[in-house]
């Protein structure tokens, strides 16, 4: 019963408040962009949340794009950040960072802040101690990321060249790292490429019918968003009801595309599977992490502390190695901005 008015309310809320939001947002927007009204070709009836759905880490089809968008995209943070001059790093253990000559300037990666796949790149970093700077993109107007024709994320700078492609940036900045690597066995190297594989075609459509699978966590995945973006009272409110709607009804649809009955038993089987695959060693790599150990971590960090990210660690096996990867990846190498 408390499921059916509850959905009965986000029904109520998404029809009320959508034209309101686009209303509001665009001229939010326009204003302190001071640009002319962005979406004018979408239909007035609906949300830009709705029609504006952006696509993460995919150079795919728009259809096999929509999906890429909802697992990479979850529930993102829409503050427009901008870096300060004056910054701080986490003090580097200097184990990790002799074991490597690759010390680039400046890096900088676009996201969005609960982004698997941006989160893949960030864990990469964290894990090799290489200190970064992000900007957060707007995902309505992408204002952060005009300058680049490349229009999803994450998009990462190091020394001023461009890298894209959450799989793509890791296995370049790997290369730079660990060049003499290739000297592997093959069966490693295999293994490790079916697991990466796995991340990008599989865990990721897992997430996203998992975190908004009940009208109550549709609700606390966008409380997430809205709290943590650049929203005023009355847009937060609608974005997070409209927001919330919207994802609970593609989620659904989600499941059917993915062939996902039950969303929380094929997040569990996809933790078993992780911790099958592990063999009893402490990490896929062995005694320490490998790429594809770093990609899963990644991906399910977004998720940690949300309901659906506190069950997985509940009712599987993955808890251990979870906090394994959690002390063995540290601290944030993020370099973050005055006032952070």
């Amino acid at each position: 019963m408390k499921r059916a008015t509850g959905l009965s309310h986000l029904r109520r809320a998404t029809i009320v408040s959508s034209n309101a939001v686009t209303t509001t947002i665009t001229s939010s927007v326009n204003s302190r962009l001071g640009q002319p009204a962005f979406g004018s070709g979408l239909s007035s009836t609906k949300s830009p949340w709705l029609t504006k759905i952006f696509v993460d880490d995919s150079s795919s089809p728009s259809v096999q794009s929509l999906s890429h968008s909802i697992a990479g995209t979850m529930f993102f943070s829409v503050a427009a950040s901008s870096l300060a001059q004056d910054v701080h790093a986490k003090e580097l253990p200097t184990s990790r960072l002799q074991s490597h000559k690759f010390c680039p300037k400046d890096v900088v990666l676009y996201q969005y802040e609960a982004c698997p796949f941006c989160n893949k790149v960030k864990a990469f970093l964290d894990y090799y101690d290489i200190p970064y700077k992000v900007v957060e993109v707007n995902p309505i107007s992408k204002k952060e990321i005009k300058w680049s024709d490349y229009k999803k994320v994450p998009i990462l700078t190091v020394d001023g060249e461009r890298m894209v492609n959450s799989s793509d940036i890791i296995d370049n900045l790997f290369k730079r790292i660990s060049p003499e690597k290739s000297a592997d066995s093959m069966q490693e190297v295999d293994e490790e490429r079916k697991w990466l594989g796995w991340v990008d075609n599989h865990l990721v459509h897992v997430l996203s019918p998992n975190i908004y699978r009940s009208v109550g966590e549709a609700l606390e995945s966008f409380d997430y968003i809205t709290t943590h973006g650049n929203f005023s009272f009355t847009e937060r409110i609608m974005a997070k009801y409209t927001g919330a709607a919207a994802m609970y009804f593609v989620s659904k649809k989600l499941k059917k595309k993915h062939n996902i009955t039950d969303e929380r038993k094929a997040l569990y089987e996809s933790a078993e599977t992780w911790v099958d695959a592990l063999k009893g060693r402490d990490y896929l790599g062995g005694l320490k992490p490998n790429l594809a150990d770093i990609a899963v971590f990644g991906a399910l960090r977004p998720i940690r502390h949300l309901q659906s990210g506190k069950d997985m660690v509940e009712h599987t096996r993955i808890g251990k190695w979870y906090s394994r990867m959690e002390k063995t990846v540290g601290d944030s190498s993020r370099i973050k901005a005055q006032g952070e």
